[in-house]
């Protein structure tokens, strides 16, 4: 009777083993479909809103969540705040989510638009060498294989059976500069995610802190900037605005966050990485069915190739842990 209950136990623990290792992969992977929903909200509120404009107000949006989750988990919190921690949630809120996006979107406007996105397959490279660094990650096996793959697979949603017409003065430049930057800032800020869950922080609490600490960041951006605020038009058109900021910043922000954090808590960073890679590949299938941007036989292949490797990456994971 003990030897059954025990192989009853164990395979109990397996298939919980199991369900953990799939739902970690694809709730990266989820989290990061829903970034890629983004610009569906994005570009109707670019017409009455700044970038920077539109991230402030859903971040003041988020802190409706943030504040409540922080007060219930405030006890546990305290305890949790070491120098090193609070550093990872700076680097997190500050370098991931806005300094990140205000480099990206700057290089944009100094230099070759392809030599950036080119520079921007480095991402799951740095994340991949800073798990190994700090969070002492080994490879698994076959992983080699997933990353040469997924880094073919985002090449040819950018630039399909293409090649880019780049030479060194493409690629020396400031904006190449600030696209390296920012890869390394976003591949960062999984690995210290990572972290932060590592330190027994709960993933609604990493959500939060994210959300809250990048408040007083953005206020200074926006103050900085000068732009005026220009939300005008009829109460219709003004109700539909605020729809869209509510959509925006609780689906693509809050919720995407939430499965994203989930997710890594039981997913290696390395893995996260190119789950993460998710993003770009609805990015360009959303480009296809909403904004009629066609879809050539290259990016379909690379579509392809990222939700192959996502998959591939699931199965052998949970093949090791069994």
């Amino acid at each position: 009777m003990e030897n059954a209950f025990e192989l009853r136990s164990k395979s109990a623990e397996v298939l919980s083993t199991r369900s953990r290792g799939i739902s970690g992969i694809w709730y990266v992977a989820l989290g990061a479909t829903l970034w890629g929903l983004d610009p569906l909200f994005r570009i109707l509120l670019l017409k009455s809103f700044t970038s920077a404009q539109i991230v402030f107000v859903e971040h003041l949006l988020l802190a409706l969540y943030a504040v409540p989750v922080l007060a219930k988990y405030r006890k546990t919190l305290a305890g949790k705040l070491t120098l090193a921690v609070i550093g990872a949630l700076l680097f997190i809120s500050w370098g991931g989510s806005a300094i990140a996006t205000i480099l990206f979107t700057a290089a944009f406007s100094h230099g070759n638009a392809n030599a950036i996105l080119l520079l921007q397959k480095l991402q799951p490279l740095f994340a991949i060498l800073l798990a190994r660094v700090l969070l002492k990650e080994t490879l698994p096996s076959k992983f080699a294989a997933y990353i040469l793959v997924a880094l073919l697979g985002t090449y040819l949603l950018t630039f399909g059976f293409a090649s880019p017409q780049l030479g060194l003065h493409d690629l020396g430049t400031v904006a190449c500069l600030f696209s390296i930057l920012a890869a390394a800032l976003w591949g960062g800020s999984t690995v210290m995610g990572k972290y932060l869950l590592h330190q027994k922080l709960d993933f609604p609490v990493v959500t939060s802190l994210r959300f809250l600490l990048a408040i007083p960041l953005l206020t200074v951006v926006l103050l900085s900037s000068g732009n005026a605020w220009h939300a005008n038009g009829s109460g219709g058109a003004m109700a539909l605005i605020a729809v869209n900021l509510l959509f925006q910043a609780f689906f693509p922000g809050l919720l995407s966050m939430l499965l994203y954090y989930k997710g890594l808590s039981s997913t290696k960073a390395f893995f996260a990485t190119l789950a993460e890679l998710a993003f770009p590949a609805v990015g360009v299938l959303m480009n296809w069915l909403v904004f009629g941007q066609k879809l050539t036989l290259g990016q379909l292949a690379g579509f392809i190739l990222i939700w192959f490797t996502l998959w591939a990456m699931s199965r052998n994971s949970n093949k090791a842990k069994a």
